[in-house]
């Protein structure tokens, strides 16, 4: 018996040895799975599209679009949001273990385990919202071993780290539900021409359908399929509890109404806009491409999503999108140079090319205040110097060259002042004007202003024939309306990053006195009798119920109106890309445009006069010989001067009129002409 005890005792000692090291093991098991918790705890997750997409805020700090290498440009929107009925629809197909297990199906995993050894190949997978969620977001979808540890990887860190809302959110917003809809946002938007929010069951279960087949489900793709899944759906919901299967049988007997194919409408809105700012913050501001797209910044701007909806409104009502007709609206507010709202054409999907920027379109007659601000500014002129409107050959360069301009129609009107020069756009007046004053002031003048393109030194500048950008326009105007201050146009007010650290802060802006108060009001006033009576904008001056002041241009193949109030300054362009010749009627459609815009875009704004500054001067004049109203003129004018330039001479060449009470008369119709004045400043 010694020799069997020697046999038991050893075999004791190696049955004991063995439990040791299996303790050991799972002691150091044990210990190696704390180190790697703590460090999947600790190790941040790689760069994604979803959650690291650079985002744009408009001026009320809401987001209004993502930028993204892949053009995935759907709005994320928070889980309380979505539809319960979709939320419940997705965990019951996709994942009904969703917010008991932490990150795996385990039953999945050894099924998918065991088929994938027995083929050989990675043709299983297990999938809960979670691992799809890491999947979308940091890897590739082909099928190998390497691929499944880091999803794996991913996914216990994505459970570490977030809640299950936030997983839930995450994984909606990111999901792809075909035709170019990522985030269920934009997939209601385009199925259903709702909000997420407000999706009911039988949309619900479609929708939650997609995902696994995008193409095979899409209901634009294959009707019948997509019902068969619908009602998959369905079933699964009935089976978690989530609804009755009476519910199920009402939801897909319900007739849903699928929208006509088209883009998510989440990517519709300032689109330009965005890929504006895309070019300020990688070009201006010196931040690059990689980090916009993958950085995860906040990106704060100036837009204005009211006034923005109410500019791209406008353009939609007047523009026709079956022409190839295009249209550039820039708004900018005076008071701070904020750029309030941008459209650079007509349909963004069909040219992404932003109008608003493009600074070859020549302004034609909307660049007259600019000439016209020069020579009052430098008092050569007043509102009441006058020319005479007829056939004028004029020589330039030394009296080598010649320029013979034209009036519209070849109407020419006799002698006439600036400010019948400017309500009618007189040509002849205008190059009268540059002649007198010469080029250079005249292009010193609009750098004052903002305009950056290059200008050239001929009489035809006086007619705006050197290229410019509505956005130049706009920022140029802006001038006027804010009594000769300029703020340099911002978009860009803030950047901070991922983890809310400022990059980016616009320096404060001082606004620069670059033409005196009194010319900036007097060129105001000029401008304001382009929407009066015989102006060329006065057949939209019904549409605008405050005072404003603005300009048209029209050339073979640009129409302008750009314009302003003391809130905002607006330039509105339309023409054709190759300078096709445009018509009358489409000359026509850039002033309804302004017009509409500009009264919906302050819809909320009480109407506000132009401050008058004190240097300036108000004077009765008779129109006729530029002087002093006298007590026989008939038809005087009340005129407004820089303090100094205004006429000091009476007029003396009309009779008293029979039956006149001489200066009673006069005083009575001074009171008139104060009160009529005054009634045009407040209902325009």
């Amino acid at each position: 018996m010694p020799e069997s005890t020697d046999q038991s005792k050893t075999q004791y000692s190696r049955t004991k040895k063995i439990l040791k090291w299996l303790a050991g093991l799972t002691v150091l098991g044990l210990i190696f799975a704390v180190i790697l918790l703590v460090y999947l705890y600790a190790t941040s997750l790689p760069l994604a599209d979803n959650d690291h997409n650079s985002r744009l805020f408009d001026i009320d700090g809401e987001v209004i679009a993502t930028f993204s290498p892949e053009g995935k440009d759907s709005i994320p929107v928070k889980l309380d949001q979505v539809a319960p009925a979709l939320t419940q629809a997705t965990i019951s197909v996709e994942d009904r273990k969703f917010y008991s297990h932490f990150g795996f199906d385990w039953k999945g995993v050894a099924r998918a385990i065991l088929v994938n050894i027995k083929e050989m190949n990675m043709s299983q997978g297990a999938s809960t919202i979670t691992q799809q969620l890491a999947r979308n977001l940091y890897l590739s979808h082909e099928k190998t071993w390497s691929r499944k540890i880091k999803e794996a990887i991913y996914t216990a860190q994505l459970e570490m780290k977030y809640t299950k809302d936030e997983i839930l959110q995450m994984y909606l917003n990111e999901i792809y539900y075909g035709h170019g809809a990522y985030g269920i946002e934009s997939a209601a938007q385009m199925y259903f021409g709702k909000s997420a929010a407000d999706l009911n069951l039988a949309e619900s279960a479609m929708l939650a359908g997609i995902p696994k087949g995008p193409t095979y489900y899409s209901p634009y793709n294959n009707m019948k399929k997509a019902k068969d899944r619908q009602k998959v759906v369905l079933n699964s919901m009935v089976t978690t509890g989530a609804i009755t299967q009476e519910e199920a049988d009402e939801a897909y007997n319900e007739l849903l109404d699928i929208k006509p194919k088209s883009q998510p409408k989440t990517n519709e809105k300032a689109s330009y806009f965005r890929d504006y700012i895309r070019n300020v913050v990688v070009n201006d501001l010196g931040i690059d491409s990689a980090k916009l797209e993958h950085g995860g910044l906040n990106i704060y701007t100036t837009l204005d999503m009211q006034m923005q909806e109410a500019a791209e409104d406008a353009i939609a009502n007047g523009m026709d999108k079956e022409s190839d007709l295009e249209v550039g609206l820039v708004s900018i507010d005076p008071r701070n140079g904020y750029v309030k709202a941008m459209v650079g054409g007509t349909d963004y999907n069909s040219s992404q090319y932003n109008h608003a920027l493009a600074d070859n379109r020549q302004p034609a007659s909307s660049f007259k205040p600019i000439m016209y601000l020069a020579a009052i500014s430098s008092k050569q002129m007043t509102a009441i110097s006058q020319f005479d409107s007829k056939p004028t050959v004029f020589k330039y360069d030394n009296d080598r060259k010649t320029y013979e301009p034209k009036n519209f129609g070849d109407k020419y009107l006799g002698p006439i002042d600036m400010r019948k020069a400017i309500a009618v756009s007189d040509n002849i007046y205008a190059v009268s004007t540059l002649m007198q004053i010469g080029t250079d002031p005249v292009i010193e003048m609009a750098k004052k202003l903002g305009i950056t393109s290059s200008l050239n030194p001929v009489p035809s500048l006086a007619l705006g024939t050197s290229p410019v950008s509505p956005f130049e326009m706009a920022s140029a105007y802006s001038v006027l309306a804010n009594e000769g201050l300029r703020n340099a146009p911002i978009a860009v007010l803030k950047i901070t990053d991922a983890a809310d650290r400022i990059v980016y802060k616009v320096p404060e802006q001082t606004p620069e006195q670059v033409v005196d108060t009194a010319s900036a009001y007097v060129v105001t006033s000029l401008l304001e009798s382009v929407f009066d009576t015989g102006g060329t904008a006065h057949r939209v001056a019904d549409k605008i119920k405050r005072p404003v002041a603005g300009k048209t241009g029209t050339t073979s193949s640009d129409a302008w109106l750009v314009g302003y109030t003391p809130e905002l300054s607006t330039a509105v362009w339309v023409g054709y890309d190759n300078n096709q010749e445009i018509t009358t009627s489409e000359s026509r459609r850039a002033a309804p445009i302004f017009a509409e815009y500009m009264e919906k875009a302050l819809e909320n704004v009480p109407p506000k006069i132009f401050p008058v500054p004190e240097e300036v001067v108000s004077v009765y004049i008779d129109p006729s010989t530029g002087k002093l109203a006298g007590e026989n003129c008939e038809s005087r004018r009340l005129e407004v001067f820089v303090r100094g330039t205004e006429p000091t001479e009476y007029c003396d060449e009309h009779e008293a009129k029979p039956g006149s009470n001489g200066e009673d008369d006069i005083q009575n119709d001074r009171d008139d002409s104060w009160w009529n004045h005054f009634k045009r400043w407040w209902t325009n």
